[in-house]
């Protein structure tokens, strides 16, 4: 699921970490990217990548169930959309919505 936020003198890192996302550097491919864990292990997690454009930034994210297994295919197990993808992106929409307003300091 992607959705997308204008610029309002936050960096949009800073924006997912106050919505409860941790860092996530990926090892493998270099990236960085955030995850919110559902439990005490690393799996379930939120997944998020940040997609910075000129005037907005747009969230990409989903729900990955367990851990990827490349060994004989592509198998991710994610979820990209569904009732518990929408409303972890309801939640993060009104953290962000919360700071640019001033009700989430």
């Amino acid at each position: 699921m992607k959705f997308k936020f204008p610029y309002k003198g936050y960096h949009p890192d800073e924006l997912v970490r106050r919505a409860g996302f941790g860092q996530w550097k990926d090892k493998a491919h270099g990236g960085i990217s955030y995850t919110r864990k559902l439990g005490t292990e690393n799996y379930p997690r939120f997944h998020v990548h940040i997609v910075e454009y000129e005037k907005y930034f747009e969230v990409e994210l989903h729900l990955d169930q367990k851990q990827p297994s490349y060994l004989k295919g592509k198998a991710h197990s994610s979820e990209y959309d569904g009732q518990v993808v929408e409303d972890e992106a309801r939640r993060i929409t009104a953290v962000i919505a919360g700071i640019y307003e001033g009700r989430n300091p």
